[in-house]
């Protein structure tokens, strides 16, 4: 597993990517910065790394997950519900390939606000 550290605004945050296509494609182009978006309890942002959807990608996904939605080319942090989410889970707006999950409480990321930069390196 290959360690990074996501800084959005105040917050800063180990997390494991997995050994997944996906994830290793990430993990090369690191460093990754963006503006964060959110919807619900989950902030994405548009990163350099285009890639298809994985065999395993979905939409119900744990809090703390990572995934990366082909649809937008983003990389997804989950912490809690979503709009489309149909119990307190969150769930994503069509599948995600999983990436890994935060090491950390992920629901400290409920302080993020749109527009924040994020950035993504290795640990």
């Amino acid at each position: 597993m290959n360690k990074i550290v996501i800084t959005a605004g105040s917050v800063a945050m180990e997390a494991e990517l997995n050994d997944r296509p996906t994830a290793r494609q990430i993990w090369e182009a690191l460093p990754i910065e963006g503006s964060a978006s959110t919807w619900g309890d989950e902030i994405y942002f548009e990163i350099p790394v285009i890639a298809a959807q994985e065999p395993d990608a979905r939409e119900q996904v744990e809090v703390g997950e990572l995934g990366y939605w082909p649809v937008g080319h983003a990389f997804c942090i989950f912490f809690g519900p979503t709009p489309v989410s149909t119990d307190q889970r969150p769930r994503a707006y069509s599948p995600v390939n999983i990436l890994g999950r935060v090491s950390g409480e992920a629901t400290a990321f409920r302080s993020v606000r749109s527009g924040t930069r994020v950035s993504i390196t290795r640990a």
